[in-house]
């Protein structure tokens, strides 16, 4: 019996060192695929962090692209502005967009009586534009056209004023004419970093650019607050822009243009302006910042000298407009250019050859959300502009710098017409240098604006 009872107590301690050891390999078993399945769960997590890291950097580089585009979106937008609203989309890549301007303005002091009437003197004129424009892009080429079609008729007050600045930028001749005013295309390049324009150009709609004062139908009439006086612009003739754009914040542009008018012999004389744009967004109030230089080579005559009749006229100046809130926007403008020497295909009403040297200008607009009005504009500008300080000892004049003054409350009736009381006001017109009258001018007016 000894015997027996020793073989089953070891019986049972081998079943149960077995048990014991079955249990242990069982819980090693599952630690291990604890362990594999943390390695699999921690292997996700690092592939989806490189995910998400990739996404982010996708989605930082659409970003940038989405930047780039809206920034040459609205270059190209900029030179649908002069027919204000929306373009008619006729079919895939291809809008059509019109405007009708109408003008009338009355003053208290007409100087100038080429057309017999007597100095000092009311009158009052009107004036038209209409606006036709085409607009096709080509996306398969990264490409668009551009056509603007123009009428109008009425000089207004323009022929009635001797000013180194005139009233009224919407002006035309007293007959009616219809004229194609500009004609071009445009090809974007490096992946929409560059663009090329070529064609019938309007300078201005690339350079001295302005988000509050540079279109006459829809903001300030005056031409000082159009375009800076001292930029001898040439009028929409043959030229190329060149456009780039190194970061979302800057734009570098170039352009060359005929400086004569018409399209003969366009090769002789240019017009030449270079400007580097900043886009700015302080305290999320948006802001541009536009420094420019140019120079014409068309002949000019120097004051000092009249046999030398091949000058070059040459200038810098810069063009600014800030945010200050979201209902407030100023602007402010500043010119030079070369002062000895004048363009004797460039005179004032009278007749008279005259010459500047600066001009000044600064002013704000105020969306008329706080009354109640979401979509008026009011909006007050000054400025300045001084004749050459050659052009005034030359001929022995008073030249003192012209002022003008200008406001307009802009009265949306509704999606397809506002209307617009204007008010000027002129000092020292011409320098004081008027035959007979050197008082200064008040200009009442009112312009109505027509989107189809």
């Amino acid at each position: 019996m000894g015997y027996k009872v020793v073989v089953v107590f070891l019986l049972v301690i081998c079943v149960g060192v077995t048990v014991s050891f079955a249990d242990e390999l069982s819980i090693r078993d599952e630690i291990n695929q604890l362990k594999e399945r943390i390695a699999v769960l921690e292997k996700k997590v690092v592939d989806q962090d490189k995910y998400i890291a990739t996404q982010d950097s996708k989605a930082q580089a659409q970003k940038q692209a989405i930047t780039e585009y809206e920034s040459r979106l609205s270059q190209f937008e900029e030179k649908l502005k002069r027919v204000p609203g929306e373009p008619m989309q006729i079919m895939e890549g291809l809008e059509l967009g019109a405007g009708g301007t109408f003008i009338v303005q009355g003053t208290n002091n007409v100087n100038y009586d080429g057309d017999g009437q007597t100095l000092k003197k009311g009158r009052t004129d009107g004036s038209y534009s209409a606006d036709v424009t085409l607009a096709k892009e080509f996306k398969e080429v990264d490409g668009r056209a551009f056509v603007h079609l123009e009428a109008g008729q009425g000089a207004g007050l323009e022929d009635n004023l001797v000013l180194y600045s005139n009233i009224n930028r919407d002006a035309d001749d007293s007959e009616a004419k219809v004229e194609v005013t500009e004609l071009w295309y445009e090809q974007n390049l490096f992946k929409d970093k560059a663009a090329l324009t070529f064609g019938k150009l309007d300078p201005s709609a690339y350079f001295d650019q302005n988000d509050v004062a540079n279109d006459e139908t829809t903001q300030f009439l005056g031409r000082i607050f159009r375009n800076s006086p001292v930029v001898e612009f040439p009028d929409n003739n043959a030229g190329i822009r060149l456009a780039y754009l190194p970061t979302e914040w800057m734009e570098l542009g170039y352009g060359l243009f005929n400086a004569n008018s018409g399209w003969e012999k366009i090769g002789d004389n240019l017009f030449n302006i270079g400007q580097v744009s900043f886009k700015t967004n302080f305290f999320n109030l948006a802001g541009n910042y536009r420094f420019y230089g140019w120079a014409n080579n068309a002949n000019h005559t120097k004051w000092s000298d009249a046999t030398k009749t091949k000058e070059t006229a040459y200038g810098f100046g810069l063009s600014i407009d800030q945010k200050a809130n979201q209902i407030v926007t100023l602007f402010a403008r500043y010119g030079w250019q070369n002062p000895k020497v004048y363009n004797p295909e460039l005179t004032a009403t009278n007749g008279s050859a005259y010459s500047l040297e600066q001009s000044w200008s600064a002013g704000f607009q105020v969306e008329g959300k706080p009354w109640g009005r979401q979509k008026d504009i009011f909006a007050f500008a000054v400025g300045q502009v001084m004749p050459s300080d050659d052009y005034k000892k030359t001929n022995n004049l008073l030249a003192k710098p012209e002022g003008h003054l200008e406001t307009y409350y802009k009265i949306h009736v509704n999606d397809h017409l506002s209307i617009s009381p204007d008010l000027q006001y002129i000092w020292n017109p011409f320098g004081k240098d008027v035959t007979g009258d050197t008082s200064g001018i008040f200009v009442g007016g009112m312009r109505a604006q027509v989107d189809f």
